[in-house]
């Protein structure tokens, strides 16, 4: 039943982004800027990692697309509070915890999409990297988009209104960007800098991402951010099916 329940979550959201399909588009605009204008700054710039500076940039922009999309993914439950949505689906015998897998899986397909869309462009640019490294890639972005799209929902649940969540939001995910070198390496930070995005989830990731991008892949920095990842993806879920039982969604 959680199989049924969580695929029909899933189709409904699903035909509505197909619906949608110059906002799924328009959601990696910014990561594309990103790729043609700051990319090119780079490229003779000592980055102080392995690889070439697109080798160092993509794999940070592809987290940058699912830390920024999945973490406002909420909005769509506050609006569905608004009007009637999630009390309509309160009464039926849908599992709860497939009201929120549906959703968070969508959201997944969605931004592993917009990832190969970025991978693409960044070939024609001049990135080189293993194919198992950008496959390797992409199952970090969905992992990524599960964990902070549940957390999303999660606060979407207990916000009254957009008024609460947006700012709540943009306070914790634009200092986890600056400090998980998202952008550039932590190596070029200074030494109480780099100590201090370590508390960062996220700089685990990315280091583990550059690393699949040059073909290492037995390293301590995937481990780390493989354990990472499947730790934070299991906690996240955790939390919004708790969240998503107790509200009554």
């Amino acid at each position: 039943m959680l199989l049924h329940d969580t695929a029909l979550i899933f189709g409904r959201y699903a035909r509505q982004t197909l619906r949608s399909r110059f906002a799924m588009l328009f959601g990696v605009l910014m990561p594309l800027l990103y790729l043609l204008f700051f990319g090119p700054l780079l490229t003779d710039v000592p980055l102080g990692s392995r690889g070439s500076s697109w080798q160092v940039l993509v794999p940070g922009l592809l987290l940058q697309l699912g830390l920024f999309g999945a973490s406002f993914a909420g909005f769509m439950v506050i609006l569905e509070k608004q009007t009637g949505v999630i009390e309509r689906m309160r009464v039926t015998p849908v599992s709860r915890l497939a009201l929120l897998l549906g959703r968070v899986l969508r959201d997944a397909a969605v931004f592993v999409f917009q990832a190969v869309l970025l991978v693409l462009a960044a070939l024609l640019m001049g990135l080189r990297a293993p194919l198992a490294g950008i496959l390797i890639g992409f199952v970090f972005v969905a992992l990524l988009t599960v964990s902070l799209a549940s957390l999303s929902y999660a606060l979407a649940m207990k916000a009254r209104s957009q008024h609460e969540f947006g700012p709540a939001v943009n306070a914790l995910t634009m200092p986890s960007m600056l400090l998980s070198g998202l952008m550039l390496p932590m190596s070029l930070a200074p030494g109480w800098l780099d100590v201090l995005s370590h508390f960062i989830p996220f700089r685990y990731l990315v280091d583990a991402m550059r690393d699949a991008y040059v073909g290492a892949y037995a390293t301590l920095a995937m481990l780390y951010g493989v354990l990472v990842a499947l730790g934070l993806t299991a906690l996240a879920v955790t939390v919004g099916t708790r969240v998503f039982r107790t509200a009554g969604a």
